[in-house]
């Protein structure tokens, strides 16, 4: 078998946690198996570098920034093949240019558009544990590209896509997939199964357990993935296409804190101004998320639409040098928000599950301040100091710990 194992940075954040690791990945190998690893930077050293270049330029240049953040990799991966070599384990260490994963050029946020595997399958028919770095790429102008966060997983996937690996294990520090984020719902259970779409939608939402590119991946190229517990030899979630199972109406509830509302108000009401403003942020490769618009009585309109926090400073410089050619009045935020979503596929066809989801927030004098629904998602935005009894609410009343 070829399985592709991906660790994150918690799994990999000091000798003892890499000696756990690659032990764990030689027993595979002694049984038999074609073992690639990828790994994220050790522990806390991607935020670590990124104060760093903070302190020496607070506006640096993104391709900078990918230049200094892809060290992390490359450490990790260097000492997790000198780890396996002590154990007496032929392993080799590759970086994104060793390798030439090649990406779209956009720094800090690139994609992949396809991988060199020949020197990897050199490696592992010359019978090697191949250890790889996750999170960044090569663009066209030989300059080192990041993947954004969680960019590893994504890594993990296009190379089990592209190798036709039998398995993708995701190794995290918790033991699977919950239908809560275990450490703000200690009644939060463990699911054995989830779907592509279900996963996708929550990793989207802000359930951190894998990066939604990864599982949009995944389900493109039907990559089995298998999320696991790096700390302990537990079963996992299987993430697939069909989950015959677990048939429950909700998957899971999950809670986005990195949210800001964008409010553009006083837009006059005619055909195309939709069209300006979001083509606008499009261009700028801005993602939109939740959208509320309405119109006020003297015909003008106001939108309203969340984004990343991360991309708020950009948005409002965008929106800021338009506005006048958009004709808009006032433009507002706000950054203490956070969206509370239900995902399940059982909800496409079972009425009255954001009724109950409302009703859950009401007992708790949550307020709602806009709304978002998809065939198996119902996404509210509320105040970021009410997300976790939000969460915890939600989750009782769908009695998803039981």
């Amino acid at each position: 078998m070829l399985i592709v194992k991906k660790f994150g940075g918690s799994s990999v954040a000091n000798r003892e946690r890499i000696f756990c690791v690659a032990k764990r990945c030689a027993e595979d190998y002694k049984k038999g198996n074609d073992i690639v690893i990828v790994l994220s930077a050790m522990g806390d050293t991607t935020d670590d570098l990124m104060e760093e270049a903070k302190s020496i330029n607070e506006k640096a240049s993104k391709r900078e920034m990918d230049m200094l953040l892809a060290i992390g990799e490359q450490k990790s991966v260097a000492l997790m093949a000198m780890a396996l070599q002590s154990l007496g384990v032929p392993a080799i260490s590759l970086n994104a240019f060793q390798v030439m994963m090649h990406t779209t050029s956009r720094y800090g946020n690139a994609r992949f558009k396809n991988i060199d595997i020949e020197r990897i399958q050199h490696e592992l028919d010359s019978h090697k544990i191949v250890v790889v770095t996750g999170f960044q790429g090569v663009n066209k102008y030989n300059d080192v590209t990041t993947l954004g966060r969680g960019g590893s997983d994504t890594t993990a996937v296009a190379l089990a896509a592209i190798l036709n690996a039998d398995a993708c294990e995701i190794y995290t520090d918790v033991e699977g997939v919950y239908t809560a984020d275990p450490r703000i719902e200690p009644k939060a259970r463990k699911l054995k199964e989830i779907t592509y779409d279900e996963m996708l939608d929550l990793a989207t939402l802000g359930a951190k357990v894998l990066h939604n590119r990864s599982v949009e991946m995944a389900k493109k190229y039907d990559v089995p993935l298998i999320v696991r517990s790096s700390l302990k030899s537990v079963e996992g979630t299987t993430v697939k296409e069909e989950v015959k199972v677990e048939k429950m109406l909700i998957s899971g509830v999950t809670a986005d804190k990195n949210t800001a509302r964008i409010s553009v108000l006083g837009v006059k009401d005619k055909p195309g101004v939709e069209f300006r403003i979001f083509n606008l942020l499009a261009k700028n490769n801005i993602n939109i998320d939740t959208i509320l618009q309405s119109v006020s009585e003297d015909g003008r309109k106001d939108i309203s639409f969340t984004i990343a926090q991360d991309a708020m400073r950009e948005t409002l410089e965008v929106l800021n040098e338009a506005k006048d050619s958009i004709n808009v009045r006032k433009i507002e935020y706000e950054e203490n928000v956070a969206k509370v979503s239900i995902v399940g596929a059982g909800m496409i066809s079972n009425p009255g599950v954001a009724a109950k989801m409302f009703e859950a927030l009401y007992d708790e004098g949550i307020s709602i301040k806009m709304i978002s629904t998809s065939e198996i998602r119902v996404t509210v935005l509320v105040e970021e100091k009410d997300a976790d009894k939000a969460v915890r609410a939600i989750h009782a009343a769908f009695a998803l710990g039981e």
